[in-house]
């Protein structure tokens, strides 16, 4: 996902917003770094009011933007000290007439120390499989928690998909603590039922905020309103938390196009060239590396790396390079160069874990189709092994998967593939299962049993 470079025509007018506290601000030479958030929550927990929250405090709402969304307010009747902070990111008609959110709404936003991609996902259960979408390419997931109600059934679905998607870390909001008696009470009770959860899923530790979205306490701004929390505010933790450094992973670059300009077409000293584009997913790669084809398990060097248009020493996730290869091997879109040393070893069977997305149930004997980084394959599901309860956490029998059912499922693939544990390689431990017949996406899915909670 690119963003689009600053050009020297002036910004446009931001909104006011509370003065921040100074904290430590990059140097030249020392960018912000990039964080991928994604929230979750029941219906009404109040997600797109704290992302709201998170853009107008941290001066990220254009005046325009500001000024549209205090019109609609108003002809809805809000009678707030702000406009309706939920109606920067509820953008569809459809959200806006309802109240809630439907589709995932994809933010940016920065502050001094760290630009921040957020993706506000919807809360009813029919969503979920919006939420696995957010969620899946996040460093950090916010699950909101209303304080009235606690801990409930969509809370224990959500921490079961980031569970599954093994994101590195999470963070509980524990929402609307201005509208409980003793919101210190039920800030206890909450991070001792989020602890039990986690011990169960597996989870890193999942750290509780106290907030107001609303209000805003502690979420940009520590509130004076709850004394008795010396944490940090939701904003601080965001901005301190390591995001995932694909680049430490082993080298893994699916092949998306083979390069081989023609006479004419450039200078002439390329007339030879020939090149191997793709987006690096994981790891690192440079001149003179070994490198190994996952369908032929032919070893090469690289000899070469262009990025941009210009020859560069190194390459490393998540860029997107071409490289160019000592020999003339068959390397063709859908194959996988990775570290020679690291190489995945390919597999027919293999079994998975699929959150199944579609209105049609998926049964024994079906036959699909699975994409793996560039490549697609024809799949069958042999045999569906069990189901998650999400509302005890069990593992039951199953016959058939239905939307947003989290299953282990045996596949049998047509062809090899170069699959990997997903907790060794978010990249190579994920696919999707897709309709063989109209190209629908059923499902998405990832490698090991030790995968699901």
């Amino acid at each position: 996902m690119s963003i689009s470079t600053r050009t020297s025509t002036p910004p446009p007018t931001r909104d006011p917003a509370p003065t921040r506290a100074p904290g430590p601000t990059a140097t030249p030479d020392q960018a912000p770094t990039l964080l991928r958030l994604a929230t979750a929550g029941s219906v009404d927990d109040g997600k797109s009011t704290l992302v709201g929250r998170l853009l107008h405090d941290t001066r990220s709402v254009l005046a325009d933007q500001l000024a549209a969304v205090e019109a609609v307010s108003r002809r809805r009747g809000w009678t707030g000290e702000l406009a309706d902070l939920a109606l920067l990111t509820d953008g569809l008609r459809a959200e806006r007439e309802q109240g809630i959110t439907i589709d995932v709404a994809y933010r940016y936003f920065a502050t001094a120390n760290r630009s921040f991609i957020l993706a506000d996902c919807p809360g009813h259960v029919q969503y979920t499989r919006n939420t696995v979408t957010g969620a899946s390419t996040a460093d950090v997931v916010v699950v909101l928690v209303d304080a009235r109600h606690g801990v409930v059934e969509q809370t224990r679905r959500h921490l079961a998909v980031v569970a599954l998607l093994r994101v590195p870390h999470v963070v509980v909001a524990l929402n609307k603590i201005d509208l409980v008696d003793d919101a210190e009470a039920v800030h206890r009770r909450v991070c001792a039922e989020v602890a039990e959860l986690s011990a169960r899923l597996g989870l890193a530790d999942a750290l509780v905020v106290p907030v107001s979205a609303l209000l805003g306490d502690n979420v940009v701004e520590r509130s004076a309103r709850t004394g008795w929390y010396t944490g940090p505010t939701l904003l601080e933790l965001l901005e301190t938390l390591p995001p995932l450094n694909l680049a430490q992973e082993p080298f893994r670059m699916p092949v998306q196009l083979v390069l081989r300009p023609q006479h004419g077409a450039v200078d002439p000293t390329l007339v030879d060239y020939r090149g191997y584009a793709g987006h690096v997913g994981s790891g690192t790669v440079r001149v003179g590396d070994e490198v190994v084809v996952s369908a032929s398990g032919r070893r090469t060097t690289v000899v070469g790396i262009d990025v941009g248009g210009r020859g560069v020493p190194v390459a490393a996730a998540p860029l997107s390079a071409t490289l160019r290869l000592a020999d003339a091997l068959d390397v063709a879109r859908g194959d996988l160069l990775s570290a020679a040393d690291e190489a995945p070893r390919p597999r027919q069977d293999a079994e998975v874990v699929l959150c199944w997305l579609a209105e049609t149930p998926l049964v024994p004997g079906a036959r699909v189709l699975v994409k793996h980084g560039t490549r697609t394959v024809r799949a069958r599901a042999d045999r569906l092994v069990s189901r998650l309860d999400v509302a005890t956490l069990d593992h039951g029998p199953v016959e058939r998967a239905g939307l947003n059912d989290l299953v282990r499922v045996e596949l049998r693939l047509a062809e090899a593939l170069p699959l990997e544990p997903y907790e060794v390689s978010r990249e190579g431990g994920s696919f999707l299962v897709v309709d063989e017949h109209d190209g629908t996406t059923l499902a998405a899915g990832i490698v090991g049993t030790g995968s699901l909670p």
